[in-house]
């Protein structure tokens, strides 16, 4: 009879176990543009581009922009501590899983016993002994998915730190992308400066000749000492910078900074041809966003395990082994014992616990698609963000190029006049501040136009796509 019992009571588990209270999951909805605003004017990529690959820092045709990027994902700590959580995830899964299947533990026992002399059960001074090996398994029928809902909640936090892990990795990757290109373009202000400086020494030294030969005033040599002077310390200056990006670089590849050192190379490469494709897409490309509707889903398996407990829970329980009084007569077939049953429990009055929980099930759900829809609307700015600059800056950069040489034309004639005796030195300090600044705005442009191609990739969520999510 009792063999029928706990049959009846496990079919009935299984049976209704199909029953999970909760919505099931849709993908809130995002809208979307077919076009970004900003690719208007953009300069197309190549056929066949219509998403980056891969690697993507192989686009800027940089062998040591490519060696310092293969160094990031065994050395950086950060990325190391991102797959530590996401092995964490993978984990939990696991862990979660094995409450579908029964549970089995055994808690043998040996005592030896004796009844006190003044007990008042009869037996003064009585002694026994008590030898048991029991095995206990218990099996939680989950009739309303409250297991299995937290199974797939797992499943869903565990891509979400996928995804989590290559939102990381895509950052780590993009920082050090742009501490390069802002160390190459220190490089490039420095050339400029040193070779300015050259030119500011021959210009002093021809005004000390001038002087000394009685056609310059002394004001004329000091004008000419100040601009050099100057140019220097700026030149000198540009260490300051350039010695904090070899230690962030070194930082990003796990280094310590006395350890690194970035040789020096200055920025001439104009940014690469980025496909963008359209904003639809980019719901599938960018981990932030994958992460962020991941923990959706997530959310949503918290409503149904909320609503679950407002159902009875079913838990069936066999126990069996031996028990005997001696070790001679402990492991004997009369000295089995036996028993199974189910066991329903329900909670009957909580003052509203459960449906206060359904409500935090349901505000945290609806907080989280706020979060997605926001992720997807950030997302679609970044990327008319990047786009509008790179363009914009194209246009400048043309330009800032005529404007500096205009301004170099424009020193050259002030030298020859300078020379010729026609006007005095102050004109010659004028055209050189002028075509400086020219100069460098041009290579501040260079390594603008840069940063923003790396933001750019980044905010297209470089090489993944959501089909890279494991499964879990």
């Amino acid at each position: 009879m009792a063999h029928r019992v706990a049959a009846v009571a496990i079919g009935a588990g299984i049976l209704l176990a199909s029953c999970t209270p909760g919505p099931p999951y849709t993908k809130p909805s995002v809208p979307a543009a077919p076009a970004f605003v900003e690719q208007e004017g953009w300069k197309a990529a190549q056929p066949g581009d219509g998403q980056i690959r891969g690697k993507w820092w192989e686009l800027f045709g940089d062998p040591q922009l490519d060696a310092l990027e293969e160094q990031v994902a065994p050395a950086n700590q950060t990325l190391k501590a991102s797959e530590a959580n996401f092995r964490q995830a993978r984990a939990q899964i696991n862990a979660n899983r094995s409450n579908l299947y029964p549970q089995i533990s055994v808690n043998p026992q040996i005592t030896a016993n004796r009844i006190s002399g003044h007990s008042p059960t009869g037996l003064v001074g009585y002694q026994y002994g008590n030898f048991v090996l029991p095995v206990e398994v218990s099996y939680d029928a989950d009739f309303w998915g409250r297991i299995r809902r937290t199974i797939a909640n797992a499943r869903e936090q565990f891509q979400a730190s996928a995804a989590d892990l290559e939102n990381v990795r895509l950052q780590v990757q993009t920082e050090l992308a742009v501490d390069y290109f802002e160390a190459r373009s220190l490089d490039a202000e420095k050339q400029l400066l040193d070779d300015t400086v050259t030119a500011y020494q021959k210009a002093l030294q021809l005004t000390q000749n001038r002087y000394e030969g009685g056609i310059a005033s002394k004001a004329e040599v000091v004008q000419a000492e100040t601009q050099l002077d100057q140019t220097q310390a700026q030149d000198i200056d540009i260490g300051v910078a350039r010695a904090q990006y070899d230690h962030a670089i070194a930082v990003l590849i796990g280094k310590p900074p006395e350890e690194f050192k970035l040789a020096r190379m200055p920025l001439k490469n104009n940014p690469p041809s980025i496909p963008v494709g359209v904003p639809s897409v980019l719901l599938q490309r960018r981990p932030d966003i994958a992460a962020a509707e991941r923990q959706v889903a997530a959310a949503n398996e918290q409503i149904g395990i909320a609503r679950a407990a407002f159902f009875p829970d079913l838990l069936i329980t066999a126990t069996g082994g031996f028990q005997g009084s001696s070790i001679v007569n402990w492991l004997t077939w009369p000295s089995r014992y036996w028993a199974v049953g189910p066991q329903l429990s329900e909670t009957i009055f909580d003052f509203g616990r459960r449906r206060a929980q359904v409500e935090i099930a349901q505000a945290s759900y609806e907080a989280q698609v706020a979060n997605y829809r926001q992720a997807a609307l950030t997302a679609f700015q970044e990327v008319e963000d990047n786009l509008s600059t790179l363009r914009i800056l194209e246009e400048e950069s043309s330009k800032q190029h005529e404007a500096t040489i205009a301004a170099e034309n424009s020193l050259q004639l002030s030298l020859n006049r300078y020379k010729g005796g026609l006007v005095t030195y102050l004109e010659v300090v004028t055209a050189q501040g002028t075509a400086l600044t020219n100069e460098r705005t041009e290579v501040d442009l260079l390594r603008r136009r840069m940063d923003a191609s790396v933001q750019l990739i980044k905010a297209l969520g470089g090489g993944w796509t959501i089909a890279q999510l494991p499964q879990g």
